[in-house]
């Protein structure tokens, strides 16, 4: 029992026992008076007795959303440390691919044993890419004159992932390595390799059957991954239907995975009609993101073939990054429709923030409209604020952040349109809005956009002290004329 209940009970037993003297002295003196006595104090008790009622449903009532906000803050705790979870999984991935990256620059740059030293740096860390990281410190290893290392590495590989797409590679290293033990390593091979490649195009010119199966039998073969990328790109470029076909092969899996990922690349580049690479790539560097989404509309267009085997190429995927190939080989063609059903069924966070973030980039304004509308998930919501922006479309920026229910979502459309220089819509919004964060985020966008007239303005005449020293803040870090000038008004008052 609470104080309050303790204290209301004593109040009603000491008006209870102050009654009954009363109408016993009054029952003695006067009857009639008795009767309005009682009636009177059965008024009172009836009045007091209620009291702890009261006080037991308000106590109830703050234990009630006591607890719903414990419950909240757990829930909120929660997430919190899941997406802190998610956050450090995907840093170690990033991590990973970047090292992958390093040790392939410097293995194309001929330093093979910085490239070995990265490869079993990054095999240690027994990520996705370990397969690969083996494959890739074997072949560095051999470059560098360690043939018996490179066998054991290999070795190593064969035990370890039996079922690896790097085996039928990995088994081609081998045979080149048995097959040139005693022979010293040949740093200048690489002008070999690119006479080689030069060679192999004019002979698809020139006989396209003979090229072919010199292209297939050098894609099993122990060449370097540059000259693998070349003949790749040779073949795409070719356009014939015995290239696109082995093209398709690979793409679908028939090789390592790296192969694979380029591909894919290749017929995002090459699937479509002549002249619609041009016309992306040059749309997105003239003109920045609406340059790239023009780019990527009026980019190449892919036969339904293409697409078909892109869309196969996903769904047989396990590699996270060949999936993303075929994301951003949808963004060169302008496939809006793969994007959006990507963006719309895909289960792996990662991927279908892609997907989103390249919608925006083809323009997929109505797509991403609906995306927002069905999707329940703050985070896949903000991707798709993202996708907006990146397609210039500032009216739906404006509805999310004069009207969305969620203030965080609210603040990052307030943001973009920040970033977009939409002053006059951050202004209206500004006057509008109630919320202090949200002004703040008003705030933060015209410093952003380095928009100082609009943060000296709101300094000027914001009536709310903290608002106001807020702009001052912002316009203390600007190096504007307008900054300046207030900030010397403000000194000489």
């Amino acid at each position: 029992m609470t104080r309050g209940m303790r204290v209301s009970m004593n109040m009603v037993d000491g008006l209870r026992k102050a009654v009954i003297a009363g109408l016993m002295a009054g029952l003695i003196a006067a009857p009639a008076w008795a009767k309005n006595a009682r009636s009177f104090g059965d008024t009172m008790i009836a009045q007091a007795t209620q009291e702890p009622d009261h006080f037991v449903e308000q106590q109830s009532d703050q234990d009630r959303r006591e607890a719903e906000q414990n419950a909240r803050e757990r829930a909120d705790e929660k997430r919190e440390q899941e997406q802190e979870k998610k956050e450090q999984e995907q840093e170690r991935i990033e991590q990973m691919q970047e090292l992958y990256d390093d040790a392939r620059e410097a293995l194309d740059d001929g330093k093979y044993q910085e490239a070995e030293k990265k490869f079993a740096e990054l095999a240690q860390m027994n990520g996705p890419q370990t397969d690969a990281a083996l494959y890739w410190k074997a072949y560095s290893e051999n470059q560098a004159g360690k043939r018996d290392v490179a066998l054991a590495t290999i070795a190593n590989l064969k035990a370890k992932f039996p079922q690896s797409r790097w085996k039928k590679d990995a088994e081609a290293l081998q045979i080149e390595v048995q097959q040139s033990t005693g022979r010293p390593a040949n740093p200048e091979a690489q002008s070999d390799e690119e006479l080689k490649t030069l060679a192999l195009q004019g002979l698809m010119n020139s006989d396209p059957h003979r090229g072919m199966e010199m292209i297939q039998k050098r894609l099993a073969g122990p060449a370097s991954p540059k000259e693998k990328a070349k003949m790749l790109f040779v073949l795409a470029q070719n356009g014939s239907t015995e290239s696109k076909q082995l093209l398709e092969k690979i793409a679908l899996g028939q090789s390592n995975p790296e192969l694979q990922r380029k591909a894919v690349q290749y017929l995002g580049i090459f699937g479509g009609v002549s002249g619609g690479v041009e016309g992306g790539v040059e749309g997105g560097v003239s003109g920045g993101v609406s340059g790239g989404v023009s780019g990527g509309v009026n980019g190449p267009r892919h036969s339904s073939g293409t697409n078909q085997i892109l869309a196969q190429v996903y769904a047989a995927a396990t590699d996270e990054a060949v999936k993303r190939a075929v994301i951003r080989s949808y963004m060169i063609s302008g496939n809006r429709e793969g994007l959006f059903q990507l963006a719309k069924g895909e289960k792996n966070e990662n991927l279908k923030r892609e997907a989103i973030r390249n919608l925006g980039l083809v323009g997929g304004q109505n797509e991403l409209l609906q995306l927002y509308q069905s999707e329940p998930t703050t985070e896949v919501r903000r991707e798709i604020l993202q996708g907006f922006f990146l397609s210039g479309q500032s009216d739906k920026l404006v509805q999310v952040a004069e009207n969305d229910k969620d203030m965080d979502l609210r603040r990052t459309a307030i943001r973009n349109l920040g970033l977009m220089g939409k002053t006059d819509v951050l202004q209206s919004i500004y006057m509008k809005e109630t919320d202090r964060q949200n002004k703040e985020e008003v705030l933060n966008a015209y410093f952003l956009s380095g928009n100082a007239k609009a943060l000296v303005a709101i300094a000027k005449n914001e009536k709310d002290g903290e608002l106001k020293k807020r702009a001052v803040e912002k316009l203390s870090l600007m190096n504007s004329k307008d900054a300046s000038e207030y900030l010397m008004e403000l000194l000489n008052k």
